[in-house]
């Protein structure tokens, strides 16, 4: 892109900033777009499991509703409780709805098709996706209410508790690879199943971290039913109860760009991200392009968070609890074990 501006008479300072620029909003106002959409997608899942007609008012087939509750809470007033920190309490919707399209940067949609491709993308998103708490625990102590409060709290101690768990699972999946690049580790996935299908992801010995995987994205992104966060019945409606108008409307795009990101990795980590899923020619007579196949998968990875919040009860904090550090800990520890040695014994061996 930024050659293309060059050859248009500009500078390479200038065409690199512009083509940076423009390679953001390519990622961001879609991102923004579909955000809206998958809120309208999860209503209708969950009304469809429910027995329940969901949206179906505002638009055709109610497809404008998130837009019209867009447009709510952006006339609603913003309200600032007077004893809270301001300064505080206003910038952490900001660092959780940030943080949340700054992980997109090193998520590749194609073959080449990425903001940055950075041989430690991994460690980036990584890195990236451990910041969102502070927002989350800011916007908590910042509210002055101790609802909110323990909210944070439990936040906190919720996504560093799965952090751990799911850093044990990418060193497998690195092991595996041998990158930390995005691109690279989809590269890793072609042609491999053991000898039982010759598909585009990684093999069955990784199926198992998948799984947890999973579980732990739930849970990063308090989606039921690790919820408890947001547990209406004990913390009124979780560390965003003080906010209103778009401060409260950062959070909600800030989760579901975090929910979109998880399902994005899900495929990307596992499924092999943009090549397609078997290594064969589905449609012999049209090339599927690689961000169709990425996109789809996203999509089911939605299908199922939303299909597992539909109808999975919430687990109770002490559950929560056992669940990472006593099951998927040691698991997850185990496996890098049992990965790295059979990599020693028949790639290196």
């Amino acid at each position: 892109m930024t050659q293309t501006f060059m050859n248009w008479g500009m500078t390479h300072e200038w065409a690199w900033f512009t083509a940076t620029i423009a390679g953001i909003l390519l990622i961001a106002l879609p991102l923004m777009l579909a955000v809206a959409m998958i809120i309208y997608a999860d209503r209708k899942i969950w009304a469809a499991m429910a027995l329940r007609r969901g949206p179906n008012v505002v638009g055709p087939f109610g497809l404008l509703q998130s837009f019209a509750d867009g447009l709510k809470v952006f006339l609603q007033e913003t309200i600032v409780p007077s004893a809270s920190n301001k300064g505080l309490f206003l910038i952490a919707p900001i660092i959780t709805f940030t943080v949340a399209l700054a992980a997109w940067a090193v998520i590749p949609f194609n073959s080449g098709a990425v903001l940055s491709d950075i041989n430690v993308g991994l460690l980036y998103i990584l890195a990236i996706s451990s910041l969102g708490v502070y927002g989350v625990v800011v916007s908590g102590w910042a509210s002055n209410s101790k609802y909110p409060f323990f909210s944070a709290m439990r936040a906190a101690a919720q996504m560093i508790s799965y952090e751990v768990s799911i850093g044990f699972i990418l060193i497998c999946v690195v092991l595996w690879a041998g990158t930390f690049n995005m691109n690279g580790i989809i590269e890793a996935q072609r042609g491999h199943g053991f000898g039982i299908v010759n598909g585009f992801f990684f093999n069955l010995l990784l199926f198992p971290m998948w799984v947890m995987f999973l579980i732990s994205s739930l849970a990063e992104t308090a989606r039921a039913p690790f919820d408890l966060t947001e547990a209406e019945s004990e913390l009124v409606a979780g560390y965003q109860t003080e906010y209103s108008s778009m401060s409260f409307a950062l959070f909600w795009l800030g989760e579901y760009a975090n929910v979109l990101l998880m399902c994005a990795l899900n495929a990307i980590l596992f499924f092999g991200g943009w090549l397609p899923p078997l290594n064969i020619d589905l449609i012999p007579w049209f090339d599927v392009p690689g961000w169709i196949w990425l996109f789809a998968k996203i999509l089911f990875f939605f299908f199922v968070f939303s299909w597992i919040k539909a109808t999975v009860p919430r687990f109770r904090y002490d559950q929560l609890m056992r669940l990472g550090w006593k099951v998927f800990l040691p698991l997850s520890l185990a496996f890098v074990v049992i990965v790295s040695g059979y990599l020693m014994f028949t790639r290196y061996g």
